[in-house]
């Protein structure tokens, strides 16, 4: 039975998306059958970060309505045949998912493969909730300032209390997932730092993904940084989330972008 994972965040922005995505990939690289789903009805985009826009022709909303079978919907990765996605719907609203047709896709979804990743609409309304409210972890993405912190805080006592497992008196795991970190800027105290984050959350830490701007190519290009770009300090940071959501025990570092940093060093001067 896999094991249904939603990523969330209670503000829009911090890299929920490009983070299913990475993570869906950095799993399905590993030999894990993964199935991403998008459940942003109406503002669809993990198709886009995965290279997969042109292929869409059924979706979320067809499927939990019956108008389309699960395998007529679920696209596979070209690059990846054990990574599959299930896209939203640009067309409708969220009002067309129902808690009933969700149940039955995840029930469906969870015999077939090893990894469920749920992509949430950012905030509370209802695609969030119905995307929290069958799984078993979930992953709260935050960028390291005070805004995103606080909203995440929100979705960690959503989790506890409007999921099914939390309803049946048990616990959803949780993590925290920062994005977009910069260690220089957090020194400077222009963002929070690792410590303040987790003091704010008192959640177990994920992963670190640092600021990169192989992640924006990598979305640009529709694929995800682990496979576009996987020597990059972000690919490798997912790589290592990746690890630890399967239960390794991968050491917490800050991660570095040493191209980066070169570049920033000495691209001036080159020039």
């Amino acid at each position: 039975m896999a094991k249904v994972v939603v990523v969330t965040s209670g503000k829009g922005g911090v890299g929920k998306t490009t983070s299913t995505a990475s993570l869906g990939a950095a799993l399905a690289q590993a030999g894990k059958k993964v199935a991403v789903i998008d459940f942003d009805v109406g503002l669809r985009n993990l198709d886009l970060v995965l290279g997969a826009e042109r292929r869409v022709v059924f979706d979320l909303i067809n499927v939990t309505q019956g108008v389309a079978k699960l395998s007529q919907a679920l696209i596979r990765d070209k690059r990846v045949d054990t990574l599959f996605l299930l896209p939203a719907s640009q067309t409708r609203d969220k009002d067309a998912l129902t808690e009933e047709g969700v149940a039955n896709v995840i029930a469906e979804l969870r015999e077939k493969f090893d990894y469920v990743i749920c992509d949430s609409p950012a905030g509370i309304e209802r695609g969030a909730q119905l995307a929290m409210r069958f799984a078993d972890e979930a992953v709260i993405v935050t960028n390291p300032e005070v805004s995103s912190v606080r909203d995440a805080d929100r979705i960690i006592g959503l989790l506890d209390s409007r999921t099914l497992r939390a309803e049946r008196g048990e616990s959803v795991n949780k993590y925290i997932l920062v994005t977009r970190y910069d260690a220089a800027r957090a020194a400077r105290g222009e963002m929070l730092t690792i410590d303040d984050v987790l003091d704010i959350l008192s959640t177990p830490l994920l992963g670190i993904i640092p600021e990169s701007e192989g992640v924006l190519r990598s979305s640009n290009v529709g694929s995800p940084v682990t496979l576009n770009e996987p020597n990059n300090a972000a690919a490798r940071a997912y790589f290592e989330a990746a690890r630890r959501l399967q239960g390794e025990d991968v050491p917490m570092v800050l991660p570095v972008d040493r191209r980066g940093l070169f570049d920033r060093l000495f691209g001036r001067r080159a020039a």
